[in-house]
């Protein structure tokens, strides 16, 4: 056997204590590692030979893990011809960690066809939907525990929760309440002003606003203020593990954290509706007051006979579904994020994205089953 330097030359030198050579043969090719390797001993290319490759490095004192690293990209570009021989006890079980974990990982995904993906989607789908029914059916039970007395939710936590969806929401609705009944009655005024029929501003304002625009501005509103925070809470809370710690301290974090979110969100929308039904139609008073010179006390009227408990009784059932709807987004979220920080940023995203798509289809099935009856 005869020593060669078959390796490429290191990028950069070496720790002098530190000593590498390639043993090149006609059976085998074997890396030998003595001294000290810390900070690394060099980027190298593997031998030209295709026999077995052997690492040997009962030279070796000292090691940290760019060293480590180092050595396990040599075995994934050498493959099945490298062998270890002598390696020091605890280099040798970080490259053992490594191996496992690559081999618990699985082979790399191929390439699948257009109905495999299909396949594959829709088991997502049907593991995605499991986890919601299964989540939607621990909460009922809750709910059931806690009408019989027997619920770990504490009153704190609930009127802590009522406050952080209601009153700490207040600005944000009257501001965005406020513009939409200005956008709906100016737009409205536009064209009835044709027709010479600006007194039915009233008329439509307050129909639209109550009935439609306040409970959808409401929801949509809950989704990205709290229906966010709620994902953000229970999934930081998950990573860190503090759910799993409530539950070994025999604490449901079903009735300790979602049950008070989800009843406080029940609770405030139909008062928050109510509000923003109110601030639309004064700001639809304002458009066709100050610019359409309709008489205050004619459009008073005119809103007072448009407005029916029906729509407002509509109006504020459809507030309390949308709010429900993002608390059960925002909670299921967020009680199933993985433990990592871009684990709770896509389960943040995931509950807003998925609280607004369950308002469109709710306000879709509600409107045409009111409409089938005639309400």
């Amino acid at each position: 056997m005869t020593e060669t330097s078959s390796a490429a030359p290191p990028p950069r030198a070496a720790p002098a204590d530190a000593t590498l050579r390639w043993q090149q043969g006609d059976a085998e090719s074997r890396l030998v590692l003595a001294g000290d390797g810390r900070d690394g001993v060099l980027a190298w290319t593997v031998a030209p030979s295709t026999g077995p490759l052997v690492v040997d490095g009962r030279g070796l004192t000292h090691f940290d893990s760019l060293l480590a690293a180092q050595l396990w990209a040599l075995a994934r570009e050498a493959g099945d011809r490298l062998r270890w021989e002598e390696l020091p006890a605890g280099l040798g079980e970080v490259l053992a960690l490594a191996r496992a974990a690559e081999a618990s990982a699985g082979p790399a995904q191929q390439a699948h066809g257009w109905l495999a993906r299909m396949g594959l989607r829709l088991t997502e789908s049907q593991a995605r939907l499991r986890i919601t029914l299964g989540f939607i059916g621990e909460l009922i039970q809750a709910l059931l525990r806690s009408l019989r007395g027997r619920s770990a939710m504490r009153a704190e936590d609930l009127m802590f929760q009522l406050h952080a969806t209601g009153p700490s929401s207040l600005p944000i609705v009257s501001l965005v309440s406020f513009l939409v009944g200005l956008i709906v009655a100016y737009m409205g005024a536009a064209q009835l002003q044709r027709l010479g029929a600006q007194i039915y501003i009233a008329d439509l304002v307050t129909i639209g606003v109550v009935r439609e625009i306040a409970a959808l501005m409401t929801g949509i509103i809950l989704a990205g203020r709290v229906g966010a925070a709620f994902a953000a809470q229970l999934g930081s809370m998950q990573a860190n593990e503090e759910i799993d710690a409530l539950a070994s301290l025999g604490l449901p974090p079903m009735e300790h954290l979602v049950l008070p979110r989800v009843l406080a969100m029940v609770l405030m929308a139909p008062l928050l509706t109510l509000y923003a039904a109110i601030v639309g139609v004064a700001a639809g008073w304002l458009v066709a007051v100050g610019i359409y010179h309709v008489e205050s006390a004619e459009y008073l009227v005119r809103s007072g006979q448009a407005l029916t408990l029906t729509h407002l009784g509509i109006g504020l059932l459809k507030g309390t579904v949308y709010a429900l709807l993002v608390a059960l987004a925002g909670c299921r979220q967020g009680l199933n994020a993985g433990r990592s920080a871009q684990a709770v940023g896509d389960a943040t995203t995931a509950a807003v994205v998925q609280s607004i798509v369950w308002m469109v289809v709710a306000a879709s099935v509600l409107t045409i089953m009111f409409q089938r009856l005639g309400w």
